[in-house]
Protein backbone atom coordinates (compact mmCIF):
# COMPACT_ATOMS: atom_id res chain seq x y z
CA UNK A 1 0.00 0.00 0.00
CA UNK A 2 1.35 3.43 -0.89
CA UNK A 3 0.34 5.76 1.89
CA UNK A 4 0.36 9.53 1.81
CA UNK A 5 -1.09 9.80 5.28
CA UNK A 6 0.72 10.61 8.49
CA UNK A 7 -0.86 9.47 11.74
CA UNK A 8 -0.01 11.61 14.75
CA UNK A 9 -0.68 10.00 18.13
CA UNK A 10 -1.14 12.45 21.01
CA UNK A 11 -0.81 10.90 24.48
CA UNK A 12 -2.85 13.29 26.64
CA UNK A 13 -1.59 13.54 30.21
CA UNK A 14 -2.02 17.26 30.92
CA UNK A 15 -4.30 18.69 28.23
CA UNK A 16 -7.94 17.80 27.85
CA UNK A 17 -9.38 16.19 24.73
CA UNK A 18 -11.45 19.22 23.72
CA UNK A 19 -8.58 21.62 24.39
CA UNK A 20 -6.31 19.61 22.09
CA UNK A 21 -8.96 19.32 19.37
CA UNK A 22 -9.45 23.09 19.56
CA UNK A 23 -5.71 23.49 18.91
CA UNK A 24 -5.65 21.12 15.92
CA UNK A 25 -8.78 22.24 14.08
CA UNK A 26 -7.85 25.90 13.45
CA UNK A 27 -4.49 24.83 12.02
CA UNK A 28 -6.06 22.22 9.74
CA UNK A 29 -8.80 24.63 8.67
CA UNK A 30 -6.18 27.33 8.03
CA UNK A 31 -4.32 24.89 5.77
CA UNK A 32 -7.51 24.50 3.74
CA UNK A 33 -8.12 20.91 4.84
CA UNK A 34 -11.60 19.50 5.34
CA UNK A 35 -11.54 17.50 8.58
CA UNK A 36 -13.77 15.05 10.35
CA UNK A 37 -13.70 14.61 14.11
CA UNK A 38 -14.80 11.04 14.85
CA UNK A 39 -15.71 10.00 18.36
CA UNK A 40 -17.50 7.12 20.02
CA UNK A 41 -19.74 9.11 22.36
CA UNK A 42 -22.53 11.21 20.80
CA UNK A 43 -22.72 13.33 23.98
CA UNK A 44 -19.01 14.23 23.70
CA UNK A 45 -19.52 15.12 20.02
CA UNK A 46 -22.46 17.32 20.99
CA UNK A 47 -20.37 19.05 23.69
CA UNK A 48 -17.59 19.68 21.17
CA UNK A 49 -20.17 21.10 18.75
CA UNK A 50 -21.33 23.58 21.41
CA UNK A 51 -17.75 24.63 22.16
CA UNK A 52 -17.07 25.21 18.46
CA UNK A 53 -20.24 27.30 18.11
CA UNK A 54 -19.15 29.37 21.10
CA UNK A 55 -15.76 29.98 19.53
CA UNK A 56 -13.91 27.35 21.55
CA UNK A 57 -11.63 28.54 24.32
CA UNK A 58 -10.88 32.03 23.08
CA UNK A 59 -10.48 30.86 19.49
CA UNK A 60 -12.32 32.21 16.50
CA UNK A 61 -15.49 30.49 15.35
CA UNK A 62 -14.81 27.44 13.18
CA UNK A 63 -17.40 26.52 10.53
CA UNK A 64 -18.61 22.99 11.15
CA UNK A 65 -21.59 20.68 11.30
CA UNK A 66 -22.84 17.51 12.92
CA UNK A 67 -22.78 14.36 10.82
CA UNK A 68 -26.14 13.26 9.46
CA UNK A 69 -27.21 16.56 7.93
CA UNK A 70 -27.96 17.23 4.27
CA UNK A 71 -24.65 19.06 3.73
CA UNK A 72 -22.12 16.68 5.27
CA UNK A 73 -20.05 16.66 2.07
CA UNK A 74 -19.63 20.45 2.18
CA UNK A 75 -18.76 20.89 5.86
CA UNK A 76 -15.20 22.17 6.42
CA UNK A 77 -15.26 20.40 9.81
CA UNK A 78 -17.63 17.51 10.39
CA UNK A 79 -18.29 16.07 13.84
CA UNK A 80 -19.67 12.56 14.15
CA UNK A 81 -19.33 8.89 14.92
CA UNK A 82 -19.69 7.43 11.44
CA UNK A 83 -18.00 7.06 8.09
CA UNK A 84 -15.75 9.62 6.43
CA UNK A 85 -17.41 11.87 3.87
CA UNK A 86 -15.76 12.37 0.48
CA UNK A 87 -12.95 14.87 -0.01
CA UNK A 88 -11.80 14.92 3.61
CA UNK A 89 -8.07 15.58 4.10
CA UNK A 90 -7.87 14.93 7.84
CA UNK A 91 -9.43 12.82 10.55
CA UNK A 92 -9.29 13.45 14.30
CA UNK A 93 -9.99 10.34 16.38
CA UNK A 94 -11.17 10.94 19.95
CA UNK A 95 -12.57 8.88 22.82
CA UNK A 96 -11.25 5.57 21.49
CA UNK A 97 -12.54 5.95 17.93
CA UNK A 98 -10.59 3.98 15.33
CA UNK A 99 -9.91 3.98 11.60
CA UNK A 100 -8.90 1.32 9.12
CA UNK A 101 -5.66 1.74 7.13
CA UNK A 102 -7.49 1.51 3.78
CA UNK A 103 -9.96 4.16 4.93
CA UNK A 104 -7.26 6.70 5.77
CA UNK A 105 -4.37 5.94 3.39
CA UNK A 106 -5.42 8.76 1.02
CA UNK A 107 -5.72 11.38 3.80
CA UNK A 108 -3.09 14.00 4.58
CA UNK A 109 -3.28 13.54 8.34
CA UNK A 110 -4.89 11.53 11.10
CA UNK A 111 -4.69 12.72 14.69
CA UNK A 112 -5.24 10.06 17.34
CA UNK A 113 -5.92 11.67 20.72
CA UNK A 114 -5.96 9.33 23.68
CA UNK A 115 -6.22 9.84 27.42
CA UNK A 116 -3.11 8.47 29.12
CA UNK A 117 -5.12 7.88 32.29
CA UNK A 118 -7.63 5.62 30.53
CA UNK A 119 -6.30 2.05 30.21
CA UNK A 120 -8.75 1.16 27.42
CA UNK A 121 -7.77 4.20 25.34
CA UNK A 122 -4.08 3.52 25.91
CA UNK A 123 -4.47 -0.11 24.82
CA UNK A 124 -6.57 0.95 21.82
CA UNK A 125 -4.01 3.55 20.72
CA UNK A 126 -1.21 0.98 20.91
CA UNK A 127 -3.22 -1.46 18.80
CA UNK A 128 -4.04 1.26 16.27
CA UNK A 129 -0.35 2.28 16.05
CA UNK A 130 0.58 -1.34 15.29
CA UNK A 131 -2.19 -1.72 12.71
CA UNK A 132 -1.43 1.53 10.88
CA UNK A 133 2.35 1.20 10.83
CA UNK A 134 2.09 -2.45 9.71
CA UNK A 135 0.08 -1.14 6.74
CA UNK A 136 2.91 1.27 5.85
CA UNK A 137 1.35 4.46 7.19
CA UNK A 138 3.84 6.93 8.65
CA UNK A 139 3.25 7.65 12.32
CA UNK A 140 4.47 9.92 15.09
CA UNK A 141 4.00 9.51 18.83
CA UNK A 142 3.82 12.76 20.83
CA UNK A 143 3.87 13.04 24.63
CA UNK A 144 3.25 16.02 26.88
CA UNK A 145 4.72 14.51 30.06
CA UNK A 146 7.33 17.28 30.29
CA UNK A 147 4.68 20.01 30.07
CA UNK A 148 5.12 20.61 26.35
CA UNK A 149 4.52 18.39 23.35
CA UNK A 150 7.60 16.35 22.47
CA UNK A 151 8.03 13.92 19.58
CA UNK A 152 9.08 10.60 21.14
CA UNK A 153 8.90 8.09 18.26
CA UNK A 154 8.54 8.39 14.50
CA UNK A 155 8.08 5.77 11.82
CA UNK A 156 8.36 6.98 8.25
CA UNK A 157 6.14 5.48 5.58
CA UNK A 158 9.14 3.71 4.04
CA UNK A 159 10.02 1.96 7.31
CA UNK A 160 6.62 1.92 9.00
CA UNK A 161 5.88 -1.61 7.81
CA UNK A 162 9.20 -2.94 9.11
Amino acid sequence: MTATCRAMFYHLTRSGMAETVLTILPRAHGAGWRVMVRGTDPAAISDLDLRLWAGGDGTDFLPHGLQGGPHDAEQPILLGTGDLPDAVAGLVLIDGAVADPQEIAHLQRVWVLFDGNDADQLTGARALWTKLTAAGIAAQYWSEDSGKWVLKVEKKASDAAT
